[in-house]
């Protein structure tokens, strides 16, 4: 078994340091984006199901959202900067220290999402409030919010094992645990809420039953012998350290998220002030570009692997050519998209809601938001990467641009001078500051990069 497992490790060595970077970029990103996509349709139909109970309810879909963004966030962080360390430990040879973080990192994240499930139940009534809810809501989003808590445990420690499995070099086994899960979340929808008429709470049991799959499936992918780091009791640090490492490594995704949320709940006020329409018409284009936005991501997630993989193995060259592929064919692919949905800006906005008002204001957002995502790869993937070798600093300033530094100041100010507008042009202006602040970050990059099998400085 020994030898076995040896090979194994042998075979997944040369696959990451030998096969042709953008073969392997290519290869790791599909599944990625895949999952994705699901995740986003999952999202639609959650949405589309609960909404046809009543307004309160679909109200009570936002709120439990926002819930599971806390959950997710924290997942995240655990899961990249777990990740991240993973991948470079290999990449160095060092399975024992792989298996270390992945084990730290798997229960570590089953206390944190495991305490928020235990004080968020205890608090619920006032949580739901915190997160938005009012009076009419609250009903519907306490039942929701249950089922969501009670799985917190699951969805966290799943968002780490599909991470650690995609630095691992192994994105399709994470792909098959996420998606299966999504897609029975979808099935499930519509036959608790209409079928078995169980209101929110089907929905809540139907996320609740999907995450138990979707952990199990990638669970077993540990369990079975497909990784080469493991998750056990026995390979838990006790060394604080480590801890903080991985914490510090996965900040940026923290923080990504947690922006994610502010920058949302901002627009949403400051679009109610032109009225339903213009909340309305945001909306959709932030569900819109998101389609887009989520190729990107999935193209910028393909590189992280191999460059963790190969910096820790210090093979800098292939590093510097991933990255390079990886911004200009994922710019193609966000160009490709973007263009389509530009000229059928109209038509799209209209197909989610038939309204003159929100037409009027969607169609030209959606518009500067195509044309905006021509330069989102430069600050996506820069920040990805700085991330996947472990500079956290420059990584958590990067991830912090587009949401926060950029957007918070021009979504508070733009309004005033320009009215709608302003709401209309706020994000697409952040995108374009933050890819100028970000290529200063990539040049730089390029050009520092030691040669192969040289220590790297810092």
């Amino acid at each position: 078994m020994k030898i076995n497992q040896s090979e194994k490790a042998e075979q997944q060595f040369r696959k990451m340091t030998q096969t042709p970077v953008t073969s392997l970029v290519l290869k790791l990103s599909v599944p990625t984006i895949i999952s994705m996509l699901v995740s986003n349709i999952y999202n639609i139909a959650d949405t589309y199901f609960v909404s046809s109970i009543s307004t309160s309810a679909s109200g009570a879909v936002g709120i439990v959202f926002a819930l599971m963004a806390i959950i997710q966030a924290f997942g995240f962080m655990i899961g990249h900067g777990a990740g991240s360390l993973v991948s470079m430990s290999l990449g160095g040879r060092d399975i024992e220290l792989a298996k270390k973080l992945a084990s730290s990192a798997f229960f570590a994240a089953l206390v944190i999402s495991g305490t928020i499930a235990v004080f968020g139940e205890i608090f619920i009534t006032p949580l739901m409030y915190l997160l938005g809810s009012t009076k009419t809501i609250l009903p519907y989003a306490v039942q929701y919010a249950r089922y969501i808590l009670i799985s917190a445990p699951l969805m966290s420690v799943s968002f780490v094992m599909n991470n650690i499995l995609r630095y691992e070099g192994k994105a399709a086994f994470a792909m098959i645990g996420i998606t299966f899960g999504g897609l029975l979340n979808v099935a499930l929808d519509p036959l608790f809420i209409i079928v078995l008429k169980m209101g929110v709470s089907g929905a809540g049991l139907a996320t609740a039953l999907s995450q138990i799959v979707s952990s199990g499936l990638l669970l077993s992918m540990f369990l079975t012998g497909k990784t080469q780091s493991k998750l056990s009791l026995k390979y838990v640090s006790k060394n604080i350290h480590d801890y903080l490492k991985i914490f510090r490594t996965g900040t940026p995704s923290l923080l990504r998220q947690g922006l994610n949320s502010i920058a949302a709940m901002l627009l949403n006020n400051a679009s109610a002030v032109y009225g339903d329409a213009a909340v309305a018409a945001m909306s959709i284009v932030g569900r819109v570009s998101f389609v887009v936005f989520a190729f990107g991501i999935g193209i910028g997630q393909g590189l992280q692997p191999v460059s963790s993989f190969n910096y820790g193995a210090k093979l800098y060259s292939r590093v510097r050519k991933g990255y390079i592929f990886t911004l200009f064919y994922g710019t193609a692919v966000c160009a490709l998209l973007s263009t389509a949905v530009f000229f059928s800006a109209d038509f799209v906005i209209g197909k989610f809601r038939n309204d003159p008002d929100v037409i009027a204001i969607g169609t030209p957002a959606l518009k500067a938001q195509c044309a905006a995502m021509l330069v989102s790869m430069l600050f996506q993937c820069t920040n990805m990467l700085y991330q996947s070798i472990g500079k956290s600093g420059a990584a958590t300033f990067l991830a912090s641009l587009r949401n926060g530094i950029c957007f918070i100041p021009l979504i508070l100010l733009l309004p005033v001078f320009f009215g709608v507008n302003g709401i209309i042009f706020a994000q697409p202006c952040a995108d374009l500051i933050a890819a100028a602040i970000s290529l200063p970050f990539a040049l730089h990059f390029i050009s520092s990069l030691p040669p192969d099998g040289e220590a790297s400085a810092g």
